[in-house]
């Protein structure tokens, strides 16, 4: 089984470092520190600087703990069915990149095997990523008006890739396999609860239920297959005060219908306590549609991305128990996935009230 390890900077740098000088040359690694913020994947800062003075600002994604220890597949192992592993993540992200998306420019990857296991470097995108500062401070007010309609035109492009030039390690999901995913891993915790804890019974969730049911009766009908991001949120989003410079976070990158994206961007978790504004709790949903057909995409119908809403609130739901399964399994220690567990219980009323204004 997989067990998380803390590497100290120090470890860290002296791993890092040969792959460094194989990639730019003689050089010294500067200002090493983690970043905090994460729940599933490591995120280092630090500087290269070169014997000629020269200096690059990059960032180290990285998945945590003793990648070459045999542990459990699926989600039992702690990842969904569709999550990239880094190398294929960041194949992905040299992919976007070179189709104009704002996304920091990858530099090399390394395999699960190497000795700070999967991991890849990019650029470091100066700017705010804390939604909640994004979402108050005077400084990104102007951004603020902004980003809803330029969060369409940025999905508008990554929709329009062609689905040839992207990573064979690309799962397809359509509609009706991520639900029935979704409902496989809500049954496989309800049953970790009932045989291996001593709650020793099954979790019950009559609202999430009540949503299953809802989604299966409204499934939309059959979209064009392209790329989704799959996790398209703030909090995702490196900004400054004039808007989005790059999007973070492509390890749910996957092959389905588009309005899933622009569905999860509205799901009220991501609006950081500004209810007022339903898209990621600075925008209309008017400004995010518009957005997105001007720069391409096809006609949004607002009773789709109604249904993506509900899909991604029963998700995050779920995801929030599958967060406190990782701790409560032994696969991680992490008082963070336990308290993002209890938030289950939020998109149980999230869940009502979406249903009730369908």
């Amino acid at each position: 089984m997989n067990q998380a390890v803390d590497l100290d900077p120090a470890r860290v740098g002296e791993l890092l470092a040969p792959d460094v000088v194989r990639h730019f040359g003689p050089a010294t690694i500067e200002h090493l520190v983690r970043l905090s913020g994460g729940a599933s994947r490591e995120t280092w800062s630090f500087d290269v600087v070169g014997a000629d003075g020269s200096r690059r600002e990059l960032i180290l994604r990285r998945d945590p703990g003793d990648t070459g220890s045999a542990g459990p597949e699926g989600w039992r192992g702690g990842k969904t069915a569709y999550s990239l592993d880094r190398e294929t993540e960041a194949e992905l992200q040299r992919v976007v990149f070179e189709a104009g998306a704002p996304v920091a420019r990858v530099h090399f990857s390394l395999p699960a095997e190497h000795s700070l296991g999967g991991c890849y470097v990019m650029d470091r995108i100066a700017g705010e990523v804390l939604a909640p500062r994004i979402l108050r401070d005077d400084a990104f007010a102007g951004a603020r008006a902004t980003m809803a309609r330029q969060c369409g035109e940025i999905l508008a492009g990554l929709h329009a890739i062609d689905t040839t030039r992207l990573p064979a390690g690309l799962t397809r999901m359509p509609v009706r396999a991520l639900l029935a995913y979704y409902r496989d891993l809500l049954d496989g915790i309800s049953d970790f609860y009932r045989d291996q804890t001593p709650v020793a019974r099954p979790e019950y969730h009559p609202a999430f239920e009540l949503a299953f049911r809802w989604l299966e009766q409204h499934c939309p009908d059959a979209a064009p297959a392209g790329l989704v991001h799959g996790d398209f949120r703030n909090g995702n989003f490196v900004v400054g005060p004039e808007g989005i410079r790059a999007v973070l976070d492509w390890e749910l990158g996957h092959i389905g219908d588009g309005m899933e994206d622009l569905g999860w961007l509205c799901v009220r978790a991501w609006r950081f306590g500004q209810h007022q504004h339903p898209v990621g709790g600075f925008g209309r949903r008017e400004d995010l549609f518009a957005g997105y057909e001007a720069a391409g995409g096809r006609a949004v119908d607002p009773k789709a991305v109604h249904f993506w809403e509900v899909f991604g609130t029963l998700k995050w739901g779920i995801v929030c128990q599958f967060q406190a399964y990782k701790h409560l399994s032994g696969l991680i220690d992490s008082f963070e996935h336990m308290a993002i567990g209890r938030r289950a219980c939020e998109n149980e009323l999230d869940l009502l009230q979406l249903i009730e204004e369908a």
